[in-house]
């Protein structure tokens, strides 16, 4: 039951193969972006060009980034009458137009809009 294993190489080969990529190294430019590339700039509301409705999407987030904040004690827009659910709170919020986030929609062309949740049609 004693085996051995011999598929180990020599030391010797090993310590060859690493000595070799010394040798090999080239010298490497790093470029510079060009400073005429201006940052994404934001479009003036009277400009908006998406849809005015919030999408399916978009509520999913804001009323599970709402219901986060208030889990963690943030200040509650609307009158809650002895509800404790978070979820519940938020989509109230929602329904009244009390939820006081900002939506940033990123347009193909790099920029973007940035719409306020109380200014959007919600179905």
């Amino acid at each position: 039951m004693d085996e051995t294993f011999d598929d180990a190489p020599p030391a010797d080969d090993i310590e060859e193969e690493v000595g070799d990529d010394d040798e090999e190294m080239e010298e490497v430019d790093v470029l510079d972006a060009p400073d005429d590339e201006e940052p994404p700039a934001a479009r003036p509301a009277t400009e908006r060009i998406t849809t005015p409705y919030m999408t399916k999407y978009e509520k999913a987030r804001v009323l599970g980034t709402r219901a986060l904040q208030i889990s963690m004690n943030a200040p509650v827009m609307v009158e809650v009458a002895g509800e404790t659910d978070p979820l519940k709170i938020a989509a109230k919020e929602l329904r009244e137009r009390k939820i006081p986030l900002i939506i940033r929609r990123y347009l193909p062309d790099g920029s973007y809009e940035d719409v306020s949740v109380r200014d959007l049609i919600i179905d």
